[in-house]
């Protein structure tokens, strides 16, 4: 599949019009499959199988195409999907089978597939998920850092492996399709899935867009079909302070979102620049199969603000923009419940699904639905618009031919059942050891006085931290559930585990609270952070997750938590040698106990393989990470973000010390830079300077980063 450039058009196609059904599909008797159809032939140029697929459709079959329905839904009894003709089921977070193991996944899977090819055409059904960090909703998957952690990797090539490492183990348990990867530009740490995204920098997401050449491969068909989201400018998002003033005193469910879900206020030039490059990626060069709009909406400041659009109903952007301009020629599919959220000037007060907004989804260019619960009521509302004239066969038929389209590519009609064959793929060690990998490479050393990192294998450390030994908080949200749960939720190792097996003839003394005695250690860790959460739950401000785990209730903030700030003074104040590690989705204020800390490490969330962190802790790998987000001063700074006009953060954006020996001349341009720095021999306006050298380099332009580094030294 190829997809145009940004300056071509696409041409106006009319289609041919279906005649409409005398009545439902499934009410019609059962036919057999052709035999002889060019649809079946695998030697027929996808095309053609396409358009003769189609031709053969009746409109309540296209309709069902166009539908997605969650397994719970099917589940207790699959032959809803054969009824109602599904084109796709899929698992929310925490949506699986009983019990949680790939051959019950296949099993599952398989049995959706048996009840869609029951029907009279025998179109497969694709199972979509949600493998956001590695294949977290399956129990033993390999759990990769999040996409934060990913971004301080600055590294391509790794991306690229972990993608496929991913793919190999999702279609290990019969799953084709993967939500993933969220390519937004993330603007404002107080969002609560800023560690959903690469980085702030649109360069930066760009360059890493490899991820999808790991998950589909060569061509559709090598891997999963990837999906891009959430397009566009959820990262962007103007936060409520007004929300978030009126949530305080409130239960946790009578609060709201104050950023999530929200509004981009922009223009439409910086709306281009920011929001959109990365998208030119990822459709031109990666050739990405299918895209997710956001929840959010976008208000062009052109015309006045105060009249913004959801992007779910956004024709302009889906129809104009993304298949017009941006010449993609894969399919849409709505978030969760995505058109539910569209106002109807009829029924304002009604958060479910009306006729209205069905046919501003549908003519909004959204080709296939996320319907979890309600797939029955949508394509019966949908048929009513078409019949009504509403809804056109030529928008119907767009969508259809742009999903069959998908389908053919992927080999589905040709092997639509998966086998246990690859089940040992899941959870793999060949899989960890690259997720342990992607670990160490995102770790970013903020400072290190002394040369306090790497540690000696053989001191005496004591550790303290509540994310130290509890890998459902290094884990983060989308691990096993949607927002994720402190505890011991998944295999791996922790991070006390793997300072233990990096440094088997260290002393380790571990004390949560730091209540145990600290006498004759040489050095203390302190690991803290932040526990588990995803959208909307995660944001500033915003309500807590009622349901969570206790850990996971407390108010987010851009601080480290009350206990986090006491087990920092306790053990600093105590040892002469001390390390912090910030475990987190996001950067966290601590400028003011800075000070007390001889090292400090941003982890971010590095998944099932907490090893890595101890590998670079103790020297077995240098750290090489640079920072994806700038790290605010303080909670008034935010946002804040490289090429802003006053840029003075606590660490900017590509800060990044390193413990290993820098081989190219840019390398050491940049450690002279930070070394400067940290001997106060720098200019006042090094941040900005560190910073767009970073993001000339994250362009592709090496002099640049070289020449701004050089001016950093006094």
């Amino acid at each position: 599949m190829r997809t145009r450039s940004w300056v071509h058009v696409l041409g106006v196609i009319m289609l041919a019009v279906t005649p409409l059904p005398a009545q439902p599909a499934a009410a019609q008797p059962a036919a057999a499959k052709p035999t002889d159809a060019a649809y079946l032939d695998a030697r027929q140029p996808v095309e053609r199988r396409v358009a003769d697929l189609l031709g053969r459709m009746t409109l309540v079959e296209k309709i069902g195409q166009m539908t997605q329905a969650e397994r719970a839904a099917v589940a207790e009894d699959p032959s809803r999907v054969a009824q109602w003709g599904l084109g796709s089921v899929l698992s929310g977070g925490g949506s699986v089978p009983t019990p949680n193991t790939p051959e019950a996944w296949i099993q599952m899977v398989n049995e959706f597939q048996r009840q869609a090819l029951r029907t009279r055409l025998g179109i497969p059904m694709i199972y979509g998920i949600d493998a956001v960090h590695g294949h977290g909703n399956v129990y033993g998957a390999t759990v990769f850092p999040h996409n934060i952690g990913l971004g301080a990797t600055r590294d391509p090539r790794l991306l690229e492996r972990v993608g496929r490492a991913t793919a190999d183990e999702v279609l290990a348990t019969g799953i084709r399709w993967n939500f993933a990867p969220c390519i937004c530009p993330a603007r404002d740490e107080r969002w609560g899935r800023t560690y959903e995204s690469f980085s702030e920098d649109p360069a930066l997401v760009a360059s890493l867009a490899t991820v999808i050449d790991g998950l589909q491969g060569r061509r559709l068909g090598d891997g999963v079909l990837a999906t891009v989201k959430h397009f566009a400018g959820d990262g962007d998002t103007k936060y409520d302070q007004a929300i978030a003033d009126a949530n305080e005193g409130k239960p946790w469910s009578e609060q709201r979102y104050p950023i999530d879900q929200g509004v981009t206020v922009t223009n439409r030039a910086d709306f281009a620049r920011i929001n959109l490059a990365p998208y030119v990626v990822a459709l031109g060069k990666r050739d990405v199969g299918s895209v997710m709009p956001s929840f959010s909406s976008v208000d062009w400041t052109e015309d006045g603000v105060g009249n913004p659009t959801k992007m779910h109903a956004n024709r302009d952007l889906i129809t104009g923009t993304l298949k017009g301009r941006l010449g993609f020629d894969g399919f849409v599919i709505s978030d969760w419940e995505g058109i539910h959220q569209i106002s109807d000037p009829a029924d304002p007060a009604n958060t479910g699904l009306t006729p209205y907004k069905v046919r501003v989804g549908v003519n909004s260019g959204i080709d296939m639905f996320m319907e979890p619960n309600t797939a029955k009521q949508f394509e019966d509302l949908l048929l009513a618009e078409v019949e009504a004239g509403r809804v056109s066969m030529a928008r119907i038929d767009d969508a259809v031919r742009r999903i069959l389209r998908v389908k053919f590519q992927l080999g589905l009609f040709e092997d639509p059942y998966t086998s246990a064959d690859r089940v040992g793929e899941v959870g793999s060690a060949a899989h960890r050891a690259l997720a342990r990998q992607a670990v160490a490479q995102s770790q970013v050393l903020l400072k290190n006085s002394g040369g306090t990192l790497p540690l000696r294998s053989d001191a005496k450390v004591y550790v303290a931290g509540r994310n130290a030994d509890d890998i459902g908080n290094q884990a983060g949200g989308w691990t096993m559930t949607w927002q994720g749960a402190s505890g011991d939720i998944i295999p791996g190792t922790t991070i006390l585990e793997g300072i233990r097996e990096v440094a088997p003839r260290a002393t380790v003394t571990f004390s949560a609270d730091a209540s145990a005695p600290t006498a004759g250690s040489d050095v203390g860790v302190v690991v803290v952070g932040e526990t588990p959460y995803a959208e909307g739950y995660g944001d500033v401000g915003g309500p807590e997750c009622g349901w969570c785990t206790g850990p996971q209730q407390e108010e987010k903030s851009l601080n480290l938590q009350p206990g986090d700030r006491a087990v920092i003074d306790k053990v600093c104040s105590a040892i002469d040698k001390c390390v912090v590690v910030v475990v987190s989705g996001r950067p966290q204020v601590l400028t003011d106990q800075l000070g007390q800390m001889d090292a400090l490490v941003a982890s971010w969330l590095p998944g099932s393989e907490g090893a890595g962190v101890a590998d670079v802790l103790f020297g077995k790998r240098p750290f090489t990470g640079r920072l994806p987000m700038t790290w605010p001063r303080s909670e008034a700074q935010v946002p804040i973000n490289v090429g802003d006009a006053d840029y003075r953060p606590l660490f900017p954006y590509g800060w990044g010390l390193r413990t290993g020996k820098a081989r190219s001349a840019l390398d050491k341009a940049r450690d002279a830079a930070q070394n400067a720095v940290v001997a106060g021999r720098a200019r006042s306006d090094w941040a900005r300077l560190i910073a767009d050298a970073d993001h000339a380099l994250a362009r592709g332009d090496e002099g640049r980063a070289y020449w701004l580094l050089r001016r950093v030294p006094r």
